[in-house]
């Protein structure tokens, strides 16, 4: 028996060729359409079929700008079109489109207009690329320059408040120029320093803003927070400002305040103080600005230490280191300051010159160290009974001098018999049988149309002149002359 079979049917060549360009539309890296001049879909490959997650039957007769988001039909209409129906082409535009699953996908487009020929319609020919890696590295990268720029940002900010605060000569040119470095810095609406200082054992220094009512509604418990814990305290909206003091939020309100951040300035022996932000908005304080809060802070302290170094040091040039009143350098200074005022003003000045009588029996018989509480007593009795304009002078030894600017020969008199009483009264450091007194010279200078000023050293020899005279008299008296 003979079986006989068909032989396999012959390929030509052009048939493999289709073959193979079917095969390369459809699983090409990058997906792939034809559409009609209107944009209706009729081919697609493979792959975008799987990137979208929908059948090529069903995207075959949908129009392309369905296919898209939202944000991406807004642009595919608007621009887009207008771009390849005017260039015949686009390349490289980002859109995004939705798939099957709600998934965005984004991706790059290439688009080119085919143009009718013989029986064939004109065409649009659309590359698709998926841009998700790309996107996704572009995104780092422009967080990368986000925290680039952040960090560049925050270096010019130390940098300027560096070289500001080296050219502080004191510690309000200090806070001052902390003050601009935190506004500009941190974006602040005013700034406020608070450091420890004589007017209620702080020093402010503020800039467009009112202290008083915020420090009465606890925002010294919020600085001293700050100092305990070694880190910046903040308070970022008037709700939380509300939790932490029932008056807070209202003291920040009535100045148009929501937020404020404090940092303290410290030092090797403790804190300085504390420099405070203030805010007109809720404020999400990150660690960038902490950061920076933090270091202008650092940078603040280090040089606060140099400034208030150089402040001693300039204080110790001009005040007597046992009483803290000012040495006669510093007399003479303020002498001839208040000798050109009254030349100004045609008023009188008086100088007032005491010597302590009997001190030194308590120096030689209960020592020095007695003899200087007694100094120091004398001192604080001689201050409370100057007039708040009037300075006290230490000039030698136990002998002292105020300068009595706008008074004549009668009130000078009244003021050095003030001087005189309360020298006499009963001193807590030594013994009743130790009595001190006071011998008291005045010299009165009235200025007129034709008299010179008198040098001040002439001046205050007078004083001392007459101060002798009254230990003369008898001692614990006081003696006036005029200029």
């Amino acid at each position: 028996m003979t079986i006989s079979s068909s032989p396999p049917p012959i390929r030509s060549g052009e048939d493999e060729l289709h073959e193979s360009y079917a095969e390369l539309f459809h699983d090409a890296p990058c997906g792939y359409l034809t559409t009609t001049a209107d944009g209706v879909i009729t081919r697609v490959n493979r792959t975008l079929a799987t990137w979208t997650g929908l059948a090529e039957d069903e995207l075959i007769g949908t129009a392309f700008v369905d296919l898209l988001t939202t944000a991406g039909q807004l642009f595919y209409e608007s621009r887009f079109a207008t771009v390849l129906r005017l260039s015949g082409e686009v390349r490289e535009v980002a859109l995004s489109m939705r798939c099957a699953d709600l998934r965005d996908l984004p991706v790059l487009i290439n688009a080119v207009i085919v143009p009718a020929h013989g029986e064939r319609s004109e065409e649009i020919r659309i590359a698709v690329f998926d841009a998700t890696e790309r996107q996704d590295y572009e995104r780092q990268l422009l967080v990368a320059r986000r925290q680039a720029e952040a960090s560049e940002a925050r270096v010019r900010v130390l940098q300027d408040a560096s070289s500001a605060f080296g050219l502080a000569m004191s510690v309000q040119e200090l806070g001052e120029a902390l003050i601009t470095a935190a506004r500009t810095g941190l974006l602040a609406a005013s700034a406020a320093v608070l450091l420890p200082g004589e007017r209620d054992g702080r020093d402010l220094i503020v800039d467009g803003v009112q202290m008083d009512p915020l420090i009465s509604a606890g925002l010294m418990d919020l600085a001293m927070q700050a100092i305990e814990g070694d880190e910046v305290v903040t308070v970022a909206s008037l709700d939380q400002a509300a939790t932490i003091r029932p008056d807070l939020d209202v003291a920040l309100q009535e100045q148009r305040l929501a937020a404020l951040s404090i940092a303290p300035l410290r030092g090797d022996s403790g804190a300085h103080g504390v420099i405070v932000c203030f805010f007109g908005r809720d404020q999400v304080f990150d660690d960038d600005t902490r950061d920076i809060h933090a270091a202008l802070a650092r940078q603040a302290s280090q040089v606060l230490r140099r400034v208030r170094l150089q402040e001693e040091l300039a204080h110790r040039a001009l005040h007597d280191q046992l009483t803290g009143l000012a040495n006669r350098k510093l007399l003479e200074i303020r002498l001839e300051e208040a000798l050109a005022g009254a030349r100004r003003d045609a008023r009188p000045l008086s100088i007032v010159f005491i010597d302590l009588d009997g001190f030194k029996a308590v120096n030689d018989a209960l020592g020095h160290r007695v003899g200087d509480e007694v100094l120091v007593e004398v001192t604080e009795r001689l201050r409370g009974a100057a007039r708040a304009s009037d300075p006290v002078a230490r000039y030698g030894g136990d002998e002292f001098v105020v300068v009595c600017e706008n008074a004549d020969a009668e009130a000078a008199g009244i003021i050095a018999e003030r001087f005189r009483h309360e020298v006499g009264r009963p001193l807590t450091s030594v013994p009743p049988s130790y009595g001190v007194a006071a011998s008291v010279g005045v010299a009165t200078w009235a200025p007129d149309d034709t008299a010179d000023v008198p040098e001040p050293e002439r001046l205050i020899r007078l004083a001392d002149e007459a101060m002798y005279a009254s230990k003369r008299g008898g001692r614990d008296r006081v003696t006036s002359v005029t200029v």
